[in-house]
């Protein structure tokens, strides 16, 4: 892609996403995820209701009077984007290519952080890390990251995750937020999503073609798959070459839901043919209900 082409591209992709983070998703982002904890502010007169494991006792004992302590929350977070950037991501038959869609979804998240002062990293993933950019604040570290995201060519077309969040838990030495941005085909990752899980806040946004769940009678096809550079012929014809493919997207579906929920990682599905508006914002609303 010609260097002009790629400018125009991150321009748009900004005006779009950054667009979406003020109207919608900055507020709900801010009471979604939570800072690190709580910092001393200042003391003030106790009154009747305030949490008695609160009274400041040296202040308290100076004045005869009892003060409490006054705390704000520690806003700053760590967000870090774990995107995937595989062979399968190179799909999609209706609105946009999976790659394309996560491309706009990791910027809608990176802006909605920076506006709430938050650092932003990515790791790019496929078998391997195939680049790290660093946590930080600021619009042109935003922009390098769309940019990165709308170039990028990875050295391979294979997935594991496992490597992504064996990455994360030794790289990242205080806790973050990590979304999880892949068509996750991939299985095996159980053991490296719980150790990542238990030190950092892992959110699963799974981007999928609704092509994908099932094969449409279309007669005898040559499909390719990236990951493994490899081309078969199938007859989708058959009833049970059909059946065979949707029984398999069902087991791997349901073995996504089950490892996330015994994770107890937030995640959700956004399909190439719909707005991703939507799942984001319930998944945000999800959170802020628990806080």
């Amino acid at each position: 892609m010609e260097t002009a082409d790629i400018l125009k591209k991150v321009r748009k992709i900004e005006i779009k996403t950054r667009g979406l983070s003020n109207q919608i998703f900055s507020g709900h982002y801010h009471s979604a995820f939570k800072g690190r904890g709580m910092a001393f502010s200042e003391v003030r007169e106790y009154q009747y209701g305030d949490d008695i494991r609160n009274i400041d006792w040296n202040v308290t004992a100076r004045f005869n009077h009892p003060y409490i302590k006054i705390f704000d929350e520690e806003r700053e977070l760590t967000v870090m984007l774990l995107i995937d950037v595989s062979g399968s991501n190179e799909f999609g038959t209706k609105k946009q290519l999976k790659e394309e869609q996560m491309t706009e979804i990791a910027a809608v998240l990176a802006f909605s952080a920076i506006q709430n002062n938050d650092k932003v990293g990515v790791v790019f993933f496929s078998d391997r890390i195939e680049k790290f950019i660093p946590p930080k604040k600021g619009t042109s570290h935003i922009l390098r990251i769309i940019r990165e995201l709308v170039d990028f060519k990875p050295e391979s077309q294979k997935t594991d995750i496992s490597e992504a969040l064996r990455f994360l838990t030794n790289a990242l030495k205080k806790r973050c937020t990590a979304f999880i941005i892949s068509d996750f085909m991939d299985q095996g990752f159980d053991d490296a999503l719980k150790i990542a899980g238990n030190k950092h806040d892992i959110v699963a946004l799974r981007v999928y073609d609704h092509r994908e769940i099932s094969l449409p009678d279309v007669g005898l096809v040559r499909i390719f798959d990236k990951e493994s550079d490899t081309t078969r012929w199938v007859d989708t014809s058959s009833r049970s070459a059909r059946k065979a493919y949707n029984d398999w997207w069902k087991r791997q579906d349901n073995y996504l839901e089950t490892l996330f929920l015994r994770s107890g990682v937030d995640h959700t599905r956004i399909s190439t043919d719909e707005d991703y508006v939507r799942p984001i914002k319930n998944l945000f609303k999800r959170r802020e209900s628990r806080f």
